[in-house]
């Protein structure tokens, strides 16, 4: 009996992988349902202009090369009535995260409703309601706006056959934008408008790779501009960890202007000049200092001791024990510790009481994320039902934590050498400046962004074969997401606008 029974669970294992194949295969067989389009027609007052805009929500499916469809992307796009939308600029925005959908763009800076966080950084954003209200400064006057969610964000999602492995990675994820932005532009006939991408963190990583992905596959579409706000095209300048040397360097502006801004560090001195007393000793000394390391003599180190403790505000005998080399994270919960206070990484204007203060890195999250984000997710929830009019099956992810884990930032193909090492799409941007010689570049950096640090950017921007007279760069006080302090997202906007006319 005991013989019948094993042979009988051996033919049941057997059939497992087959049985599965067939719930997959009847699972790809399903209907795939025609793509939902919602269409409103709005007004705004832009420079006390009136302007009558047509607002469309819809998913757009991307094909394989059978014709199936197998993703489905999700847009708003803002278009203005009346003139010849053919020669009209055309504006494409997205976030980044990997895993970040578009809405901190859409509703904090570029769409024409805006909802109004705490501008000074000095308290949470607490609970609904919340401000959501027509933003007078968006740029609708002057080009229309494509707001893009990748796979896996917003709406966005693998449909059919699709898999989700084919759209989340670094090159992967261009392709499928790339893809994206190709079919907008041929379904609504503007090849000969002025194409341009504005992208935030991951979305300039982002931006670097799909610009010089839209010059293959046949359909060579040449953009007029990027606008990288919080760029991080090269990790080596953006990941604070240990024995990374060029993080060092590239952070303590950064730390310094945070320092500055909290009363720790430069007073009596503008923050600018601050700054640019900090990047001269970053250059002179401290890069000459790491490159030394242990050969340095024990009066060397405290003399560059004591030039970190007057630049970032830490006591000498703590940047000596850590060897003159401060992570961000140490320093986010060493600046005010005097008050029990943890210092935002995104924002280093924000503070967040933890209760444990002896941990060596924030452990409650992020201040400038957990401090704002609620009203975003509410404003993007009530904006979409209410003025949009948008119905959808599944809730809108503003944030997906499962790229993490899965995504592929491999940038070349299976089967070609590659020798891991820190991201770096900067080369690519040098790359297509130089064939689009039209192509400029704008770079919008926060002081007090401990993430995407400043100084990052003109490091990256000095190298890598990029055009610098195309580029302009342009400074902003306050921290990842800038236009969160309203001085800032007045400035911002305008920086824009110029860079755009």
């Amino acid at each position: 009996m005991k013989y019948y029974q094993n042979r009988l669970l051996g033919i049941v294992l057997l059939m497992v992988p087959f049985l599965n194949q067939a719930q997959e295969t009847k699972d790809s067989l399903k209907p795939i349902p025609e793509p939902k389009t919602f269409v409103t027609s709005h007004q705004l007052s832009v420079g006390g202009k009136s302007i009558n805009y047509k607002a469309t929500a819809a998913e757009t499916y991307l094909r394989n090369d059978e014709g199936e469809p197998v993703a489905s992307f999700w847009s708003v796009a803002y278009t203005v009535d009346g003139g010849e939308p053919s020669k009209r600029p055309v504006t494409f925005v997205f976030n980044g995260g990997p895993g970040s959908a578009s809405v901190w763009l859409h509703l904090g800076l570029l769409g024409p409703q805006r909802v109004r966080v705490p501008s000074e950084a000095d308290k949470d954003d607490g609970a609904a309601p919340y401000l959501l209200e027509k933003n007078g400064n968006s740029l609708l006057d002057i080009t229309d706006l494509v707001f893009i969610d990748p796979i896996g964000t917003g709406y966005s999602r693998v449909i059919g056959k699709g898999k989700e492995k084919d759209y989340w990675g670094l090159m992967e994820d261009a392709s499928s934008v790339a893809q994206f932005m190709r079919s907008w532009v041929t379904d609504h006939n503007r090849w000969f408008s002025p194409k341009y991408i504005v992208g935030e963190s991951f979305g300039t990583t982002r931006a670097a790779a799909v610009a010089n992905t839209l010059e293959e596959s046949g359909q060579d579409m040449a953009l007029n501009g990027l606008i990288l706000i919080s760029q991080a095209l090269d990790y080596a300048g953006s990941t604070s960890a240990h024995n990374n040397i060029t993080s060092y360097l590239t952070y303590l502006p950064s730390m310094a202007a945070t320092a500055w801004y909290h009363k720790k560090a430069g007073q009596g001195k503008s923050l600018e000049a601050f700054v640019q007393e900090c990047r001269d000793f970053t250059y002179s000394q401290y890069a000459q200092a790491l490159y030394k390391g242990s050969w340095l003599s024990d009066s060397e180190k405290e003399e560059i001791a004591g030039k970190l403790s007057y630049f970032i505000g830490l006591p000498s005998e703590y940047i000596l024990r850590a060897n003159l080399r401060v992570l961000v994270p140490r320093f986010q919960k060493q600046l005010l510790a005097d008050r029990g206070l943890a210092i935002g990484r995104l924002d280093g204007r924000f503070m967040g009481d933890e209760a444990d203060d002896t941990a060596d890195h924030p452990h409650l999250g992020d201040p400038a994320s957990y401090q704002i984000s609620s009203a975003y997710t509410a404003a993007l929830n009530h904006y979409f039902a209410n003025s949009l009019k948008v119905q959808m099956d599944r809730p809108y992810l503003t944030s997906n934590g499962r790229l993490d884990k899965v995504w592929r930032w491999r940038p070349v193909p299976d089967g070609r050498y590659w020798e891991p090492s820190y991201v770096n799409t900067a080369p690519m941007l040098g790359e297509t400046m130089r064939r689009n010689t039209d192509m400029k570049v704008m770079v919008a950096s926060g002081y007090y962004d401990l993430i995407c640090p400043f100084f990052d950017t003109e490091y990256t921007m000095a190298r890598n074969g990029i055009v610098k007279e195309r580029v302009r760069l342009t400074y902003y006080e306050a921290g990842h997401m800038m236009y969160t302090h309203e001085p800032d997202f007045l400035k911002l906007c305008q920086d824009i606008r110029q860079f755009l006319q």
